[in-house]
């Protein structure tokens, strides 16, 4: 199972349209980039959750790593809070 996700538009973005809302391109993270972050947002640390998942803390890493890169966030808060916002 895949995760895809809309990105908002921004207030400047929807302000300066003359045509019908677009939505921003969806994102669709991998089910155990889903996984990781959802341990993440639950507070775990990166040991922890590649201790619950079966895999060194070096690839639990490279999943945030590729999450914040498809997102375009920057820190542990503002992954916890997109993580809350879909339901992980």
């Amino acid at each position: 199972m895949s995760l895809t996700l809309t990105m908002p538009q921004t207030q400047t973005q929807t302000q300066t349209q003359t045509q019908p809302e677009t939505q921003a391109p969806a994102v669709a993270l991998a089910p155990r980039e889903q996984e990781a972050l959802g341990y993440i947002a639950a507070g775990h640390t990166y040991l922890q959750t590649a201790r619950q998942m079966g895999l060194s803390k070096h690839t639990v890493d490279a999943y945030l790593r590729r999450i914040r890169a498809k997102l375009n966030v920057h820190t542990t808060a503002e992954l916890t809070r997109l993580a809350v916002t879909l339901g992980l």
